[in-house]
This record gives structure tokens, sequence and C-alpha cells, in this order.
């Protein structure tokens, strides 16, 4: 692990997911996956193990685990010392549960299903939070407090094209990464409840962004179709 990368320990119980979360961190510099585990019993487990030299800086932590919730699972942490910061992944959007993860000092909420973009930015958030926590510098004014303190919770706009949405678009990726072939506009549409010509859209996307690719698929005598497949 290069020196100075920051600790993640994964926490997902869902075998796609936890793998595309995974990926997804490692691909962010300055970051280092130590674990990936998909019980409380097993995230406990890699934190207790832990040492004062090489700690996990901050748990992605799935809000659903099969043998005990989230938010339970924050309060034991800090019920046993573990000063290790949580960001929460969930397909959960109620409000006590927002109100209780930031009392609990959750430091990002992410709500699933979302793309790399999303997490990155929130990662690049949290270091430069943690950057500015460890430069020992005084805190001279109300404007520099509030800064530190919003800083774990700022990320970058990810400025979608007008029109599209973060949701549909991380449909759209996990149906073609989920996927054992190309898939056609058509086929995307179908998968995905919507016309062809918004399948077609997104698809398109991925692809100006590189986490696609076009293919002509043949299928006897005619123009060739167009199919998406997944490169991440």
């Amino acid at each position: 692990m290069p020196a100075g990368d920051l600790r993640v320990l994964v926490v997902e119980d869902e075998p796609i997911a936890a793998e595309a979360h995974t990926a997804y961190v490692e691909r962010v510099e300055g970051f280092t996956v130590v674990a990936t585990v998909g019980t409380n019993r097993d995230a406990m487990r890699v934190l207790s193990e832990q040492t004062p030299g090489s700690p996990v800086d901050v748990v992605l932590l799935d809000m659903n685990l099969p043998d005990r919730h989230g938010l339970d699972i924050v309060r034991a942490l800090r019920a046993a010392g573990h000063r290790t910061d949580v960001i929460a992944v969930t397909s959960a959007r109620d409000l006590d549960v927002v109100r209780s993860a930031v009392s609990l000092g959750v430091v990002q909420y992410l709500l699933k299903p979302f793309v790399f973009a999303t997490l990155r930015d929130r990662l690049l958030a949290y270091r430069a939070y943690r950057e500015q926590l460890a430069d020992g510098a005084r805190l001279g004014t109300q404007a520099e407090v509030d800064e530190v303190f919003a800083g774990a919770r700022t990320a970058a706009d990810t400025r979608l094209p007008k029109g599209m949405g973060e949701e549909l678009l991380a449909r759209t990726s996990r149906a073609l990464s989920g996927a054992d072939a190309g898939r056609s506009a058509s086929e995307l549409a179908d998968t995905l409840g919507v016309s062809r010509v918004t399948a077609r859209r997104y698809a398109e996307y991925l692809c100006e962004t590189r986490r696609a690719e076009r293919r002509s698929r043949y299928a006897g005598a005619g123009r060739p179709e167009v199919e998406y497949l997944w490169t991440g």
C-alpha cells in the first residue's frame, strides 16, 4: 500500500455491489481497500485486529446487513472506542435513519445505486477534510471552523448533462456491468423500463466517459446493430 494512503474497510453483503464498491475505491488515488466483508461480525473482527500503526481510516458501510443494522454497528464502534470514520451506503431514504446517522458522526451518506463519480467525489472531499485535520494549524475564525465541519460532507457537482439523472445512470451502469454480453439500446430499454432513445442516450454517455464501449453486432443480412459493453 502506498505510504499516506487512507485505509478503507468495505462492508457490503451483496456480492456484485461489494465487488463494485471495492473496485471504485481502488480507482481513487490515495485510498486502499484493506478488506471487503459482508457481515457485522467480520467487520468488527477486522476493526479489532487493526494496529495503531495501520488503522482503518474509514468504513464504507452498508446499512442493511444480514446480522445487524448499520446504525447499530456504528454505535458498537463508538462504544468500543473506535474513532474510525463511517460513510453510510444504503437504499433507505428514511429521514429518521439519516438523522440518526448524522447524530452518530457518519461523515457521508450515499444512496444506492450510485456510479463511480459519486463515490469518487465523496472520497476526495473526505480526504481533503482529513488533510485539514492533520496539518496541525489552529483555527482562527468561525468560517474556518465551519469549513472543517462541512468538509467531509462537501462533494463536487458531477455535472451530468441536462436532462440526465444520477439514479437512471446508475441503473444503466448496473445493467451493463451485470450482463454476460453486450446489450443493444432496445434490450437496455426493456431492462430499464424506458424508451429506446433514453436508453441509448445513457449508454452513449457511458461510452463518452469510458465506462462502456460500442461494438457492432451482426445478425444475418442487413445493417449491423450497435451494442454496448461495460468496461468499468
